[in-house]
Protein backbone atom coordinates (compact mmCIF):
# COMPACT_ATOMS: atom_id res chain seq x y z
CA UNK A 1 0.00 0.00 0.00
CA UNK A 2 2.53 2.39 0.92
CA UNK A 3 4.51 1.77 -2.98
CA UNK A 4 1.14 2.21 -4.35
CA UNK A 5 0.68 5.49 -2.28
CA UNK A 6 4.28 7.11 -3.08
CA UNK A 7 3.53 6.66 -6.99
CA UNK A 8 -0.17 8.40 -6.36
CA UNK A 9 2.27 11.11 -4.57
CA UNK A 10 4.49 11.49 -8.02
CA UNK A 11 1.38 12.01 -10.20
CA UNK A 12 -0.06 14.86 -7.87
CA UNK A 13 3.56 16.36 -7.74
CA UNK A 14 3.21 16.29 -11.12
CA UNK A 15 -0.50 17.26 -12.00
CA UNK A 16 0.24 21.20 -11.76
CA UNK A 17 3.01 20.60 -14.22
CA UNK A 18 0.87 18.75 -16.69
CA UNK A 19 -1.72 21.75 -16.37
CA UNK A 20 0.76 24.01 -17.31
CA UNK A 21 2.16 22.53 -19.95
CA UNK A 22 -0.41 21.07 -21.47
CA UNK A 23 -1.25 22.18 -24.96
CA UNK A 24 2.21 23.99 -25.34
CA UNK A 25 5.06 23.57 -27.33
CA UNK A 26 8.61 21.94 -26.10
CA UNK A 27 11.28 21.72 -28.57
CA UNK A 28 13.62 19.11 -27.35
CA UNK A 29 17.00 18.48 -28.99
CA UNK A 30 18.00 14.92 -28.75
CA UNK A 31 21.96 14.20 -28.38
CA UNK A 32 24.21 12.89 -26.88
CA UNK A 33 25.15 9.10 -25.84
CA UNK A 34 21.07 8.55 -25.46
CA UNK A 35 21.45 8.26 -29.56
CA UNK A 36 23.37 5.20 -29.74
CA UNK A 37 22.27 3.69 -26.21
CA UNK A 38 18.96 1.73 -27.30
CA UNK A 39 17.94 1.50 -23.38
CA UNK A 40 17.85 5.06 -23.19
CA UNK A 41 16.70 5.60 -26.50
CA UNK A 42 13.36 3.84 -26.30
CA UNK A 43 13.08 5.54 -22.29
CA UNK A 44 13.40 9.12 -24.46
CA UNK A 45 11.23 7.63 -26.70
CA UNK A 46 8.44 6.66 -23.90
CA UNK A 47 9.01 9.90 -22.15
CA UNK A 48 8.11 11.82 -25.55
CA UNK A 49 4.84 9.67 -25.93
CA UNK A 50 3.98 10.21 -22.18
CA UNK A 51 4.07 14.31 -23.22
CA UNK A 52 1.60 14.29 -26.13
CA UNK A 53 -0.63 12.22 -24.49
CA UNK A 54 -1.00 14.66 -21.59
CA UNK A 55 -1.41 17.39 -23.92
CA UNK A 56 2.13 18.21 -24.80
CA UNK A 57 3.51 19.03 -28.29
CA UNK A 58 6.88 18.11 -27.99
CA UNK A 59 9.05 18.57 -31.62
CA UNK A 60 12.47 16.73 -31.61
CA UNK A 61 15.77 18.04 -33.46
CA UNK A 62 18.32 16.23 -33.84
CA UNK A 63 22.07 16.12 -35.50
CA UNK A 64 24.51 12.73 -35.31
CA UNK A 65 28.35 14.07 -35.69
CA UNK A 66 29.88 11.16 -34.31
CA UNK A 67 27.78 8.43 -36.55
CA UNK A 68 28.53 10.70 -39.72
CA UNK A 69 32.34 10.35 -38.42
CA UNK A 70 32.07 6.85 -37.96
CA UNK A 71 30.03 6.39 -41.02
CA UNK A 72 32.44 8.41 -43.10
CA UNK A 73 35.49 5.89 -42.06
CA UNK A 74 33.52 3.15 -42.69
CA UNK A 75 33.64 4.32 -45.99
CA UNK A 76 37.17 5.63 -46.01
CA UNK A 77 37.01 9.09 -45.91
CA UNK A 78 38.88 10.44 -42.62
CA UNK A 79 36.35 13.38 -41.25
CA UNK A 80 38.15 17.00 -41.29
CA UNK A 81 37.06 19.83 -38.96
CA UNK A 82 37.91 23.39 -38.83
CA UNK A 83 37.34 24.92 -35.58
CA UNK A 84 34.64 22.74 -34.17
CA UNK A 85 33.09 22.75 -37.85
CA UNK A 86 32.64 19.41 -39.97
CA UNK A 87 34.35 20.65 -43.55
CA UNK A 88 31.69 19.26 -45.63
CA UNK A 89 32.66 18.47 -49.06
CA UNK A 90 29.27 16.86 -51.64
CA UNK A 91 30.51 13.11 -50.78
CA UNK A 92 30.26 14.18 -46.93
CA UNK A 93 27.01 15.81 -47.81
CA UNK A 94 25.53 12.69 -48.88
CA UNK A 95 26.90 10.81 -46.24
CA UNK A 96 26.00 13.27 -43.83
CA UNK A 97 22.30 13.22 -44.94
CA UNK A 98 21.99 9.48 -45.40
CA UNK A 99 22.70 8.88 -41.52
CA UNK A 100 20.88 11.75 -40.30
CA UNK A 101 17.65 11.53 -42.52
CA UNK A 102 17.82 7.24 -43.50
CA UNK A 103 19.14 6.33 -39.87
CA UNK A 104 18.91 8.19 -37.00
CA UNK A 105 15.75 10.11 -37.66
CA UNK A 106 14.53 7.19 -39.18
CA UNK A 107 15.20 4.45 -35.83
CA UNK A 108 13.91 7.86 -33.29
CA UNK A 109 10.65 7.74 -35.19
CA UNK A 110 10.36 3.72 -34.97
CA UNK A 111 10.72 4.03 -31.38
CA UNK A 112 8.62 6.86 -31.13
CA UNK A 113 5.86 4.81 -32.73
CA UNK A 114 6.75 1.44 -30.86
CA UNK A 115 6.13 3.86 -27.58
CA UNK A 116 2.74 4.84 -28.48
CA UNK A 117 2.50 8.06 -29.90
CA UNK A 118 2.65 9.05 -33.62
CA UNK A 119 5.52 10.20 -34.87
CA UNK A 120 6.57 11.92 -38.36
CA UNK A 121 10.16 12.16 -39.20
CA UNK A 122 11.44 15.31 -41.49
CA UNK A 123 14.41 17.18 -42.77
CA UNK A 124 15.21 20.81 -43.15
CA UNK A 125 14.67 20.60 -46.53
CA UNK A 126 11.02 19.26 -46.52
CA UNK A 127 8.26 22.17 -47.52
CA UNK A 128 11.57 24.33 -47.10
CA UNK A 129 11.76 23.98 -43.26
CA UNK A 130 15.24 25.20 -42.97
CA UNK A 131 15.93 27.71 -45.55
CA UNK A 132 20.03 28.16 -45.65
CA UNK A 133 23.19 30.04 -46.71
CA UNK A 134 26.92 28.62 -47.06
CA UNK A 135 28.50 29.21 -43.27
CA UNK A 136 31.85 31.35 -43.63
CA UNK A 137 34.87 31.15 -42.01
CA UNK A 138 37.96 33.16 -41.95
CA UNK A 139 40.39 30.22 -41.36
CA UNK A 140 39.20 28.08 -44.81
CA UNK A 141 36.11 26.82 -46.82
CA UNK A 142 33.83 24.67 -44.95
CA UNK A 143 32.03 23.72 -48.11
CA UNK A 144 28.09 22.94 -47.78
CA UNK A 145 28.34 23.14 -43.81
CA UNK A 146 25.57 26.23 -43.22
CA UNK A 147 23.53 28.52 -41.11
CA UNK A 148 19.97 28.81 -41.15
CA UNK A 149 18.52 31.80 -42.65
CA UNK A 150 14.72 31.46 -42.33
CA UNK A 151 12.47 28.89 -40.09
CA UNK A 152 9.01 27.92 -42.12
CA UNK A 153 6.72 26.35 -39.15
CA UNK A 154 3.66 25.87 -41.41
CA UNK A 155 4.41 22.05 -42.14
CA UNK A 156 5.52 21.47 -38.45
CA UNK A 157 1.93 23.74 -37.20
CA UNK A 158 -0.35 21.54 -39.37
CA UNK A 159 1.56 17.98 -38.23
CA UNK A 160 1.36 18.89 -34.46
CA UNK A 161 -2.51 19.90 -34.89
CA UNK A 162 -3.33 16.57 -36.01
CA UNK A 163 -1.22 14.64 -32.77
CA UNK A 164 2.15 14.10 -34.23
CA UNK A 165 5.32 14.00 -32.55
CA UNK A 166 7.44 15.97 -35.29
CA UNK A 167 11.20 14.77 -35.57
CA UNK A 168 13.63 17.08 -37.75
CA UNK A 169 17.25 16.47 -38.70
CA UNK A 170 19.88 18.96 -38.83
CA UNK A 171 19.70 19.62 -42.65
CA UNK A 172 18.80 22.78 -44.19
CA UNK A 173 18.05 23.95 -47.92
CA UNK A 174 19.70 26.59 -49.88
CA UNK A 175 17.99 28.55 -52.70
CA UNK A 176 18.91 26.77 -55.47
CA UNK A 177 18.03 23.09 -53.66
CA UNK A 178 21.62 22.41 -52.65
CA UNK A 179 22.15 20.50 -48.70
CA UNK A 180 23.24 21.94 -46.01
CA UNK A 181 24.96 20.38 -42.71
CA UNK A 182 23.73 23.04 -39.96
CA UNK A 183 24.78 22.67 -36.03
CA UNK A 184 22.06 20.94 -34.31
CA UNK A 185 21.83 22.90 -31.14
CA UNK A 186 21.30 25.93 -33.29
CA UNK A 187 18.98 24.30 -35.55
CA UNK A 188 16.58 23.59 -32.05
CA UNK A 189 17.48 27.00 -30.77
CA UNK A 190 16.15 28.54 -34.07
CA UNK A 191 13.16 25.94 -34.52
CA UNK A 192 12.31 26.88 -30.40
CA UNK A 193 12.09 30.35 -31.31
CA UNK A 194 9.82 30.35 -34.58
CA UNK A 195 7.72 28.11 -33.20
CA UNK A 196 7.21 30.58 -29.93
CA UNK A 197 7.98 27.11 -27.53
CA UNK A 198 7.59 27.95 -23.96
CA UNK A 199 10.90 25.82 -23.29
CA UNK A 200 14.44 24.37 -25.38
CA UNK A 201 15.17 21.14 -23.34
CA UNK A 202 18.90 19.88 -24.53
CA UNK A 203 19.29 16.82 -23.43
CA UNK A 204 23.28 15.57 -23.78
CA UNK A 205 25.96 13.83 -22.22
CA UNK A 206 26.42 16.59 -19.17
CA UNK A 207 23.74 17.13 -16.14
CA UNK A 208 23.86 20.89 -16.38
CA UNK A 209 25.79 23.69 -15.23
CA UNK A 210 28.25 22.52 -12.46
CA UNK A 211 30.09 24.86 -10.23
CA UNK A 212 32.66 21.96 -10.18
CA UNK A 213 32.62 20.35 -13.22
CA UNK A 214 34.52 17.37 -11.36
CA UNK A 215 31.51 17.00 -9.21
CA UNK A 216 28.18 16.40 -10.42
CA UNK A 217 26.73 16.81 -6.71
CA UNK A 218 28.03 20.57 -7.54
CA UNK A 219 24.73 21.00 -10.39
CA UNK A 220 23.17 24.47 -10.50
CA UNK A 221 19.28 23.99 -10.82
CA UNK A 222 18.17 26.97 -11.76
CA UNK A 223 20.27 30.32 -13.63
CA UNK A 224 18.71 33.60 -14.68
CA UNK A 225 19.57 35.28 -17.88
CA UNK A 226 22.04 37.18 -16.24
CA UNK A 227 23.14 34.69 -14.29
CA UNK A 228 24.28 32.59 -17.02
CA UNK A 229 25.61 35.03 -18.97
CA UNK A 230 27.89 36.14 -15.80
CA UNK A 231 28.81 32.11 -15.62
CA UNK A 232 30.07 32.19 -18.89
CA UNK A 233 32.73 35.18 -18.26
CA UNK A 234 33.59 33.95 -14.44
CA UNK A 235 34.95 31.09 -15.08
CA UNK A 236 31.79 28.91 -13.69
CA UNK A 237 31.35 27.24 -17.22
CA UNK A 238 34.42 26.23 -19.60
CA UNK A 239 35.45 23.47 -21.90
CA UNK A 240 32.44 22.11 -24.35
CA UNK A 241 29.70 23.56 -21.77
CA UNK A 242 30.84 27.12 -22.97
CA UNK A 243 29.33 26.71 -26.77
CA UNK A 244 26.11 25.13 -24.67
CA UNK A 245 25.33 27.92 -22.28
CA UNK A 246 25.92 30.37 -25.18
CA UNK A 247 23.63 28.75 -27.27
CA UNK A 248 20.50 28.36 -25.25
CA UNK A 249 21.07 32.06 -24.19
CA UNK A 250 20.63 32.90 -27.51
CA UNK A 251 17.20 31.45 -27.83
CA UNK A 252 16.00 33.02 -24.23
CA UNK A 253 17.28 36.12 -25.32
CA UNK A 254 15.09 35.65 -28.36
CA UNK A 255 12.06 35.59 -26.42
CA UNK A 256 11.46 31.20 -24.81
CA UNK A 257 10.51 31.15 -21.56
CA UNK A 258 12.84 28.95 -20.56
CA UNK A 259 15.60 26.52 -21.53
CA UNK A 260 17.21 23.56 -19.74
CA UNK A 261 20.50 21.40 -19.92
CA UNK A 262 19.68 17.79 -19.18
CA UNK A 263 21.58 14.43 -19.06
CA UNK A 264 20.03 12.15 -21.55
CA UNK A 265 21.94 9.58 -19.64
CA UNK A 266 19.33 9.53 -16.58
CA UNK A 267 16.64 7.53 -17.20
CA UNK A 268 13.66 9.49 -18.12
CA UNK A 269 15.07 12.70 -17.59
CA UNK A 270 12.86 14.60 -19.69
CA UNK A 271 9.91 13.87 -17.90
CA UNK A 272 11.85 14.28 -13.97
CA UNK A 273 13.01 17.79 -15.39
CA UNK A 274 9.56 18.81 -16.54
CA UNK A 275 7.17 17.38 -13.98
CA UNK A 276 9.12 17.13 -10.81
CA UNK A 277 10.04 20.46 -7.98
CA UNK A 278 13.09 19.96 -7.85
CA UNK A 279 14.24 18.62 -11.81
CA UNK A 280 17.85 17.02 -12.90
CA UNK A 281 19.59 19.43 -14.68
CA UNK A 282 19.51 23.23 -15.38
CA UNK A 283 17.16 25.52 -16.28
CA UNK A 284 18.06 28.82 -17.64
CA UNK A 285 14.81 31.54 -17.37
CA UNK A 286 14.71 35.10 -18.17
Amino acid sequence: MKQLQQRAQVLIEALPYIQKWAGQTIVIKYGGSVMTDPALQAMVAQDLALLRYVGVCPVVVHGGGPQVSEMMRRLGKEPEFIEGCRVTDAETMSIAQMVLVGTINQELVSAINTAGARAIGLSGKDANLIVACKKESSVGDLGQVGEVVSVDRAAIDLLTSHGYVVVISSIGVGAGGESYNINADTVAGDIAVALEAVKLVVLSDVPGVLHDPADPETLISELTLEQAQTALTDGTVSGGMIPKLQSVIRVVESGVPFAHLISGGTPHALLMELFTDQGVGTMIRR
